[in-house]
C-alpha cells in the first residue's frame, strides 16, 4: 500500500560514475554514443499516450529548461514510476525550486530526478518524516546510503504534485550524468509522446555587429515576420545589408494535439548552401545553464518577453552547444553581393521548418531628407554594443553635425545617414567615453561613468557608491551608468545581464533608524521588491547583486502576519505572510514539543503533519514566525 510524503531539489552527487565522456571544444561537442532505447520507462502512465507542457532546452527567464514537464491530467496524486532499476541516492524537501524531489541513480551511471512531488512511497516517506522530526526542520536534503532504498523499474516511488516553484500540477523529469550535465530525456525513445508537428517560425531578427553594419540602410536591429505558404517560410522582400551582422530566430515547437509553446532544440544557418552555424540544445551542463542570457537577445526578451535565439555565438558565451567554426556564425556582408539565406529549425523528432530569403549587399550612402515636420531641435541617443548612436533633427533643411566632448576635447560627429527628419551619427565608444553632446545651442550630459572590461577584476567608485566587478561578472564590455537619485541607486539597467554577481558598497544619505532591520532591496520594474541583505560597516552597507537595475535601503519594522485557518486533533493550518523582507522561518510547538509544519509558498499556508498518526493534537499550540529582518510574530491557541 502506498503511504506518502514529501521530497525536493537538484544538483548531482559528484561521486557517481560518469557514463559518457564529454570532450568540449570552444565551439562544439564531440560525438556522443546513442542512448540505449528502452532503458528508461516513462515515469507517468507508462504505455499510455502522454502530453508535455515543457521540453528540454526551452528558454526560461534565468536558465534553459533542463528536462520534461509531463502533464498529470491537471491534478495531483498520479503514480510516479521509477524509470529504471537503481537506488534512491538523494531526496530533498524544499519550499521553492524543485519542491519535493527524488534522485534515483542507475547502474549505467545516469541519474533520473522526479520533482514537484506530493508524497513519497512508504519506506522513504517514513524515513524522511523521522529525519525532519529529528532535525526539527521542514526543509531538508538527505543522501541515503547506497541500497538503503533500492528501486525496480516500474516501481511506484511517489505521487505527482505541485510543490516548489511549480506553476501547476505536473511532473518535472530529468536525466543527468555524474558531471551534472542535463540530457534530453526524449533521446531514449519514449513512445508515450507523439510529435509529428514541425516548429513554428515566428520572427527573424537581424542585429548589426560593427559600426559599418546597416540593415535596410540603418544601424539598427530589425525584425521581420516570416510568411508561410504551403509549409514554406519566406520573407516577402529582399533584405539589404552591409557590414558584420548576426541572425536571430524566434521559434517554438508544439507536440501533436497540444497548444503548449515548447522549445526547439536545433537551429542551423546556411549561406549560399554552406553551413555557417548550428546550435543543438540536447546536453546542457547544469552550471552553465544561466548563460541562456547570452544565447538569446536578452534586451528584447526583457522588454517584450519574446525569445529570439541568436544564430551566432556571442562573446562571453561558453555553452558547448555550438558549431560555428568561421567568424562565430557572424556574416560579413559585402556590397553588391547576393546571399541566399536558409535557417532550419528542428525539434527532437527531427520535424523541421525552413525560412529562406535573399539578402543583398548594399553600400551605405548618405541621403539628405527634408526636415519640414520638425519645429524645434531634438536629440536622442542609445548604445548598441560598442556603438553610441545619436539621432538629431532641427528646422534646418541641411543636417547639422553634433558636437561631442571626449576627454575635454571637442569632436564633430558627422551624420552617417538620415532617417525621416533625423540625421544619425555613430561613434565607437572604445575611442573614449563622451562627456556631453551639443546640438543647436543646447547641451546634453551623458552619464557614462566608466568602461568596465570583461574577463578581469575591476573596481569603480564615485561619490555615491563603490562597485567591485569580479573576473566573471560580465559577459562583454560594460559602459557603466551609475547614479543616485534621492534614496534610489541605479547601476546599469534591467536589460543588460550579469554573468556572476557584483559587490556594491553604498552610504545612504537618509539616516537609518535601526541597522539590524535595514537592508538593500532590488526594485523591479513594477512594485516588486526583493531583499538582497547586506553587511553594515559604520554607516555604509555592502551587498551582492546578481542583476543590474535599481536598489534602495529599506527598513522592515513590521512583524509577520499569522492567521489561523483551521484546527482539529488531526491537523492545524495557518496562513502566514510578511510585508517586506519575507518569511525566514517558523516554529510550531504543541505543549512544548516541536510539530512539523509544511510550507506552501504559493498559497502562503503552513499545515501540520504528525510523527505518530495515532496520537491526536491536543493542548497549547504556539506558532512563532520570523521574517528576514528579524521581526517575530507569535500566535497562541489551544486544541
Amino acid at each position: 500500500m502506498l503511504k506518502i510524503k514529501n521530497y525536493s531539489t537538484l544538483k548531482l552527487n559528484k561521486r557517481l560514475a560518469l557514463l559518457f565522456a564529454y570532450v568540449f571544444t570552444t565551439l562544439g561537442l564531440a560525438a556522443q554514443p546513442a542512448p540505449e532505447q528502452g532503458y528508461f520507462m516513462f515515469p507517468i502512465k507508462p504505455g499510455v499516450r502522454n502530453y508535455l507542457s515543457g521540453s528540454m532546452g526551452e528558454i526560461r527567464a534565468t536558465h534553459f529548461h533542463g528536462g520534461l514537464d509531463i502533464k498529470t491530467d491537471q491534478r495531483e496524486g498520479l503514480s510516479v514510476y521509477a524509470a529504471a532499476d537503481g537506488y534512491i541516492s538523494r531526496v530533498k524537501m524544499s519550499t521553492y525550486g524543485y519542491g519535493n524531489i527524488i534522485y534515483v541513480t542507475h547502474p549505467n551511471g545516469l541519474t533520473t530526478t522526479y520533482s514537484h512531488l506530493l508524497a513519497f512511497y512508504d519506506p522513504l516517506a517514513d524515513y524522511v518524516l523521522k529525519k525532519q522530526y529529528e532535525k526539527e526542520t521542514f526543509e531538508l536534503e538527505l543522501f541515503p546510503e547506497k541500497n538503503l532504498f533500492p528501486v525496480k523499474k516500474g516501481q511506484i516511488i511517489a505521487l505527482s504534485g505541485n510543490t516548489g516553484g511549480s506553476g501547476g500540477p505536473h511532473l518535472h523529469f530529468e536525466i543527468r550524468d555524474a558531471e551534472d550535465r542535463l540530457y534530453n530525456p526524449l533521446r531514449w525513445g519514449f513512445k508515450e509522446v507523439i510529435d509529428t508537428t514541425p516548429p513554428d517560425l515566428l520572427g527573424l531578427g537581424i542585429q548589426p555587429l560593427n559600426i559599418h553594419a546597416r540593415i535596410n540602410g540603418e544601424f539598427a536591429r530589425r525584425e521581420f515576420t516570416p510568411k508561410k505558404t504551403n509549409g514554406v517560410h519566406t520573407l516577402p522582400d529582399t533584405v539589404f545589408a552591409h557590414g558584420l551582422i548576426g541572425f536571430e530566430l524566434q521559434t517554438i515547437d508544439r507536440y501533436d494535439d497540444t497548444q503548449n509553446r515548447n522549445g526547439t532544440q536545433d537551429v542551423t544557418v546556411f549561406v549560399n548552401d554552406k553551413q555557417v552555424y548550428n546550435h543543438h540544445i540536447d546536453r546542457v551542463p547544469f552550471e552553465l545553464s544561466k548563460q541562456v542570457s547570452q544565447h538569446v537577445n536578452y534586451n528584447v526578451y526583457r522588454r517584450t518577453g519574446r525569445t529570439f535565439q541568436k544564430a551566432y555565438v556571442d562573446y562571453g558565451n561558453d555553452l558547448p552547444l555550438y558549431t560555428a567554426p568561421h567568424n562565430r556564425g557572424r556574416l560579413n556582408v559585402q556590397a553588391d553581393s547576393i546571399y541566399h539565406i536558409r535557417l532550419v529549425a528542428k525539434d527532437t523528432y527531427n520535424n523541421a521548418s525552413t525560412l529562406t530569403f535573399v539578402l543583398k549587399g548594399q553600400k551605405p550612402t548618405f541621403m539628405q531628407t527634408a526636415n519640414g515636420k520638425v519645429t524645434k531641435p531634438q536629440l536622442s541617443y542609445e548604445i548598441i554594443g560598442n556603438i553610441l548612436k545619436v539621432s538629431a533633427s532641427d528646422t534646418s533643411s541641411t543636417p547639422r553635425n553634433v558636437e561631442m566632448v571626449v576627454n575635454n576635447q571637442r569632436l564633430m560627429l558627422v551624420p552617417s545617414y538620415t532617417k525621416g527628419a533625423a540625421s544619425v551619427s555613430l561613434y565607437d565608444l572604445r575611442g573614449g567615453l563622451p562627456e556631453s553632446l551639443e546640438y543647436c545651442g543646447t547641451s546634453t550630459l551623458l552619464d557614462l561613468q566608466a568602461t568596465i572590461p570583461s574577463g578581469q577584476e575591476h573596481s569603480f567608485s564615485n561619490r555615491d557608491m563603490t562597485i567591485r566587478f569580479e573576473k566573471e561578472s560580465l559577459y562583454d564590455t560594460l559602459y557603466l551608468q551609475a547614479k543616485k537619485e534621492g534614496d534610489v541607486y541605479t547601476i546599469g539597467d534591467f536589460y543588460t545581464p550579469l554573468h556572476k554577481a557584483i559587490k556594491v558598497t553604498i552610504t545612504p544619505s537618509t539616516p537609518v533608524t535601526d541597522k539590524s532591520k535595514a537592508a538593500v532591496y532590488y526594485l523591479g520594474l513594477g512594485k516588486g521588491r526583493g531583499m538582497l541583505g547586506g553587511v553594515w560597516d559604520g554607516n555604509s552597507i555592502t551587498f551582492s547583486a546578481r542583476a543590474m537595475g535599481k536598489f534602495q535601503v529599506l527598513e522592515d519594522v513590521k512583524a509577520p502576519t499569522i492567521k489561523l485557518l483551521s484546527k482539529s486533533p488531526t491537523q492545524i493550518k495557518f496562513r502566514i505572510g510578511d510585508n517586506l523582507s519575507g518569511v525566514n522561518s517558523f516554529r510550531c510547538e504543541v505543549n512544548g514539543k516541536w510539530l512539523l509544519m509544511k510550507y506552501e509558498h504559493k498559497t502562503a499556508t503552513i499545515y501540520s503533519e504528525k510523527l505518530d498518526k495515532s496520537l491526536p493534537l491536543s493542548g497549547r499550540v504556539v506558532l512563532k514566525v520570523k521574517d528576514n529582518a528579524g521581526n517575530e510574530a507569535e500566535f497562541v491557541t489551544t486544541i
